[in-house]
């Protein structure tokens, strides 16, 4: 689910709206495994949609996916900056790692980033 909300979101702000078959072509899925994945968010309260209609985030969805991308993208920047990964895997990995890390490795990799940056800026 949480792939899906990062994507809901991303192409939200790119795009200003989001349909299924938009979901499917930015996940490479098919449109009825989208169509069943955003039923059972809309049950849970994390996005409306109505049928052939734009796919919407509510405040709680957005509240989720915001973290989700957040996440993801300490984590790029982790590999990326710290790690010297090629980009195409930074992203691949981050995408992996993002839904199994602790809010502790979280809050661990924002304290260790925060002052690499400081020496790194300082030198």
């Amino acid at each position: 689910m949480e792939d899906y909300l990062e994507t809901i979101h991303l192409l939200t702000q790119k795009n200003g709206g989001v349909r299924v078959k938009d979901v499917a072509q930015a996940l490479d899925i098919t449109m009825p495994c989208v169509s069943s994945a955003i039923k059972k968010m809309e049950k849970q309260g994390l996005v409306s949609h109505s049928r052939y209609d734009l796919i919407a985030l509510t405040q709680a969805g957005s509240l989720l996916a915001e973290e989700i991308y957040s996440r993801h993208q300490l984590i790029k920047m982790f590999l990326l900056d710290i790690l010297e990964l090629d980009p195409a895997i930074a992203e691949k990995d981050a995408c992996r790692i993002e839904h199994n890390i602790s809010k502790e490795t979280v809050a661990g990799l924002k304290r260790f980033l925060k002052g690499n940056r400081r020496r790194t800026h300082a030198t």
